[in-house]
């Protein structure tokens, strides 16, 4: 623990100069910039159009895209490093840039060479935003369900369908759209398939509509929205590594090569290749989590010692430093566990156990952690005087996205019960 009360650890192999010296940076512009101005932003649920454009200088838009299309290619380490950084500040923050790469690293993993080439560059500056959509109003945690549909016409996919809870829906041009192909497609598969689908920024596009934003208790000052598709066409060369027909030649056998992209295309692909994506999605969620935590230990810290009772500060009564002590072990093994399973993926292990448990065990650790700050606060923590009211809010939208605690705990179970 450092002179500031931090957890973090800095030393060792994983944390080089290069990736220290982007965390200092981005660690100074957080205290300096979004501390102080992330609470008016989040409660008048504004977009923080500033912090946005600053994070588009840092390069963050293509923290995870490879060098070869623009993007700084971080490793997964020093990526979740990075979202901890912003989710300490706020954590809306992260949301604005994990939904885009998610996105992202589909077109990177699976999509054809051309696809890639078109892109990634422009998404690595961030001029590019992107989002992913898998989730409906009747299919959440049950992704397979999913009744969006994508009927061919000719050289075109004809898409009818609604989605719910998408990040960046309305400011991205480009969708990572999860949607099913129905029997008889000329491809003779059949399946939930990925489709790249571009769009102009706004409500509304083609045959897309941005139906609703939903209005949320936390996770505020980025849209989450509802979006419509009605007849609307998608070219058959925008589907994730090819359609099968028209352009699954174009895809190279580099990354995600052996993942059946080039035996007839993207087609019924899409939810394997989309759960493989969401992988780095939980990892971004884990760091989310420690970064809520370490801000919510941050502000019990503080106030612990300033607030006094019974003729001392609070800190020195027992029940409080005892509690300060839980916290800050909790804290520490989320932050192990998250960057555990970050190695793993730089490593190239599989991730899915891994990444599940921190996700899992970060995500509740923010919630109780947020909790707690809020208990030492006493009254004040139900202020919006102070922040550890947001982190209370925040908390929970961790425990549900990129699948519910409960879908970890399926995940985690059958990994380890797996037979060999």
């Amino acid at each position: 623990m450092d002179a500031q009360g931090d957890t973090r650890p800095l030393e060792g192999a994983a944390f080089g100069e290069v990736a220290d010296e982007i965390i200092d940076t981005l660690r100074r512009w957080v205290d300096e910039v979004v501390v102080p101005e992330s609470s008016a932003l989040e409660l008048a649920d504004e977009y923080p159009s500033a912090m946005a454009a600053q994070m588009e200088d840092f390069g963050l838009f293509g923290a995870t895209i490879p060098e070869s299309h623009g993007g700084l290619d971080l490793d997964h380490v020093t990526y979740a490093r990075v979202i901890e950084e912003l989710s300490r500040g706020w954590m809306s923050l992260a949301g604005i840039v994990n939904s885009h790469l998610i996105c992202a690293k589909l077109i990177s993993r699976f999509g054809t060479d051309d696809q890639r080439d078109r892109s990634l560059p422009p998404m690595a500056t961030g001029k590019l935003r992107g989002c992913f959509s898998l989730s409906e109003p009747d299919s959440g945690s049950d992704a397979g369900a999913l009744r969006c549909r994508a009927v061919r016409d000719g050289d075109e996919f004809v898409i009818n369908g609604t989605k719910m809870w998408v990040t960046n829906g309305e400011r991205a041009g480009i969708v990572a759209l999860l949607a099913r192909v129905p029997e008889g497609d000329p491809s003779g598969s059949s399946g939930i398939t990925c489709f790249l689908v571009d769009k102009t920024p706004g409500k509304h596009s083609g045959g897309i509509t941005v139906s609703r934003k939903i209005d949320k208790i936390g996770y505020r000052g980025l849209e989450t929205v509802e979006m419509s598709y009605v007849d609307h066409r998608v070219p058959a060369d925008r589907v994730l590594g090819g359609d099968g027909l028209t352009d699954a030649a174009s895809r190279s056998d580099g990354d995600g090569g052996g993942d059946g992209a080039g035996h007839g295309g993207g087609i019924g692909n899409g939810l394997r290749w989309a759960l493989a994506a969401l992988e780095l999605g939980r990892i971004n969620v884990a760091a989310r989590g420690v970064g809520v935590a370490q801000a919510a230990y941050d502000a019990a810290v503080a106030y612990a010692k300033q607030r006094e009772a019974f003729g001392k500060p609070i800190a020195k009564h027992q029940a409080i430093a005892f509690k300060i002590a839980e916290m800050a072990t909790k804290l520490h093994a989320a932050r192990l566990m998250t960057y555990d399973a970050a190695r793993k993926a730089d490593a190239g292990e599989r991730v899915d156990l891994a990444a599940g448990m921190a996700k899992l065990f970060a995500s509740e650790t923010a919630a109780e952690l947020s909790l707690d700050a809020m208990r030492i606060h006493g009254g004040n923590g139900f202020s919006t005087e102070y922040p550890v009211e947001r982190y209370y809010r925040d908390a929970p939208l961790m425990i549900i996205g990129e699948g519910t605690s409960e879908i970890q705990k399926l995940v985690i179970s059958r990994a380890l019960l797996a037979d060999d």
